[in-house]
């Protein structure tokens, strides 16, 4: 099975490194100085499950240069989803499957407008990683895992094949036979984090210690819930209540991936994340007050400032 992975940030970097440490068929897609350091000395990863290092990676600067795979794991930023949808045409071949491990809960309709339907496996990834240095995958904390299924929740042997893969290099994989819940069940929980974690600049620890913001959050993970179930979606009647408690569990100093963009002045996935939620809910009569309050408060950083925004609070 040769996989191929579009996008070697955090979550790219850090599946594709176990995935090769494991003896599976890699090939991935980078730029610049971190290509030139993967190409150079290998892609490194350093985690609390165990620090890996892989010799000789297959890297490539274009898809053209790689040719189609069997798996291609799209793992960009939801603003570069179309232009990923585009980019990976030469790595498509008649029996290859596309699978986004992207936060959101739109990029699956990208790539099956692009490529059909049958194309597409849903994918989730639940990870906090990010490029530390070029060529260095940075983990923290211990949870890594992984989702993905058939979107009528069969099983397959493209989905078998790679979930033997994963199981080999030691991934917690879950085959899921109802992907579409299982990635609005997380878009639930994400969608909140990032918008109150980046309008307040406070981990998780502070936020849900202080009872108007433990609130906000609370409204903001049921607001997304609302806008799924009027979408069709499946969820259990709890979930909000379940997020909650997921968040409860999670270490007190723990930032969302937006956070850590906010901060260093990169572009956000702002309107993929909260946006999405106002946009759907609009379309269907859906109220969104907390997911349109963090839109308010971050539309001026959406789109990025490169001298960083240390000193600029969002929330005020």
């Amino acid at each position: 099975m040769k996989i191929v992975v579009f996008g070697t940030g955090g979550v790219g970097g850090y599946f594709g490194a176990r995935l090769a440490d494991a003896g599976a068929d890699i090939h991935i897609i980078a730029r610049g100085r971190h290509l030139e350091a993967i190409r150079i000395q290998g892609l490194g990863v350093k985690s609390p499950l165990g620090d890996i290092h892989i010799e000789n990676v297959r890297a490539c600067a274009e898809p053209a240069e790689c040719g189609p795979g069997d798996v291609v794991i799209v793992a960009v930023k939801l603003y570069d989803t179309e232009a990923a949808a585009e980019a990976i045409a030469p790595l498509v071949g008649p029996d290859t499957c596309v699978i986004s491990f992207q936060n959101g809960v739109l990029a699956g309709d990208t790539f099956s407008a692009a490529y059909g339907r049958e194309r597409v496996i849903g994918g989730s990834a639940s990870i906090a990683a990010r490029i530390e240095a070029p060529g260095v995958i940075e983990h923290t904390g211990a949870m890594a895992l992984l989702a993905f299924g058939e979107w009528d929740g069969s099983r397959s042997a493209r989905t078998e094949a790679l979930l033997e893969w994963c199981g080999k290099a030691g991934i917690d994989v879950t085959l899921s036979d109802n992907i579409e819940a299982l990635i609005w069940s997380k878009f639930v929980f994400l969608a909140a984090f990032s918008g109150i974690t980046c309008m307040f600049k406070e981990p998780m620890g502070p936020i849900r210690e202080d009872q108007d913001k433990r609130n906000l959050f609370r409204r903001a993970l049921e607001e997304t819930a609302a806008v799924a179930r009027a979408k069709g979606v499946a969820l259990p009647d709890d979930i909000a209540a379940h997020r909650m408690d997921f968040a409860d569990g999670l270490p007190a100093e723990m930032y969302s991936s937006m956070y850590h963009d906010l901060m260093a002045g990169k572009r956000l996935e702002l309107n993929w994340l909260s946006g999405a939620v106002v946009d759907m809910g609009r379309e269907l009569g859906v109220e969104t007050p907390a997911h349109a309050g963090f839109v308010e408060a971050l539309a001026s950083f959406a789109e990025g400032n490169p001298g960083g925004n240390s000193g600029r609070n969002p929330g005020h």
